[in-house]
């Protein structure tokens, strides 16, 4: 599958550079950790009425790649936090058109082949990077992208990790049980007696009464029949008697 081809300076001659507002420029993303082959990149790509964009983590430039968009990456192998050719598999797997150039140090060119290979890479950079190696590359770097086999490695090559399953946590101690209700005792004040009817009270008065008269009509028998002396018990009653 290879990546449509629609502005004309992709089929430009290198060494004719072109004056265009920067936005229309077309945007190359670096990703190779060094210094002094970022800058020959830019400046020749400037020359070329590119503009690029820097990078200098692997993971974050399959991010940057995503947000850029760019028309072209240099991309070496040995950079942090990612290696470089699964970098180019994960832009390729974003967007399987991704125009992907791997830089290498002449050290490591059969390593780079065989990663632009899987990656389905449009050329392979040897350091140090001069405008003769971009004349001889260019037109590769701007034909039809290749296909990425490595795709279908992946998953092999970058597994992704795999969630860790949560230990079973050991279950709360159950709460103890609430004590049943206890009932109250009942009440033990004394309870008030209830009082006697009327109709009580009067028969308790009569006989009262009648005890009374009895015990008068006794004692004034006794008085009279000479068995008690009276008198000075009348005398004292005498004034409270009709």
């Amino acid at each position: 599958m290879s990546r449509p081809v629609t502005a004309p300076f992709l089929k430009r001659d290198p060494h004719v550079g072109v004056k265009m507002p920067i936005e229309e420029q077309p945007l190359a993303l670096v990703v190779v950790g060094n210094a002094t082959t970022e800058g020959r990149i830019r400046s020749i790509m400037k020359h070329q009425g590119w503009r690029t964009e820097f990078c200098g983590d692997g993971d974050k430039a399959v991010d940057e790649y995503v947000r850029l968009q760019p028309d072209l990456v240099f991309l070496a192998l040995d950079i942090p936090s990612m290696d470089g050719h699964i970098a180019a598999l994960e832009m390729r797997e974003t967007d399987y058109s991704a125009r992907i150039a791997i830089v290498t140090p002449r050290s490591g060119t059969a390593v780079a082949r065989d990663a632009a290979y899987s990656a389905g890479a449009v050329g392979v950079l040897v350091t140090p990077l001069t405008q003769s190696v971009f004349d001889e590359q260019w037109d590769g770097m701007m034909g039809d992208v290749p296909p990425a086999p490595g795709l279908a490695d992946l998953d092999e090559l970058y597994p992704e990790v795999e969630e860790a399953e949560m230990p079973e946590l050991p279950m709360p101690p159950l709460m103890p049980l609430m004590p049943e209700t206890v009932e109250m005792p009942a009440s033990t004040s004394p309870q008030p007696e209830p009082e006697e009817s009327p109709k009580k009270k009067r028969k308790w008065l009569r006989r009262i009464v009648l005890l009374v008269v009895i015990s008068g009509i006794a004692a004034a028998a006794a008085h009279y029949g000479g068995l008690i002396d009276l008198s000075e018990y009348f005398a004292t009653l005498e004034p409270y008697l009709p």
